[in-house]
């Protein structure tokens, strides 16, 4: 479960089957002070995708700065770089999505 802000519009593939697919990324940050009473912030990115109808959400609603709360599980895969070196990417497959921005008035 994870409530942050995006970090950019939400980037959407059309695949086979006229299958939607959005990724982006989203920032989630804590605050805390330390032991001199100064506040800080730590932000940590996750990278989000979304399928089918969450993706066409997405697409319709979502943009740099929305505000969402999704429910997810984390997947990782493996991939060759140009050098040939294997790296690791984790990615949230969103399940839930809820839009937490306030209605205009």
């Amino acid at each position: 479960m994870l409530i942050g802000n995006l970090g950019k519009d939400p980037e959407i593939q059309t695949l086979a089957k006229n299958i939607k697919v959005a990724k982006f990324s989203l920032a989630t940050s804590e605050m805390y002070k330390d032991d001199n009473g100064q506040t800080h912030t730590l932000t940590d990115w996750h990278s989000i995708i979304l399928w089918r109808g969450l993706a066409e959400l997405a697409e319709k609603y979502l943009q740099k700065g929305s505000t969402v709360y999704i429910e997810g599980k984390n997947k990782t895969r493996s991939f060759e770089d140009k050098q040939g070196i294997k790296r690791y990417v984790t990615e949230v497959i969103g399940e839930q999505v809820v839009m937490l921005d306030k209605k205009a008035p």
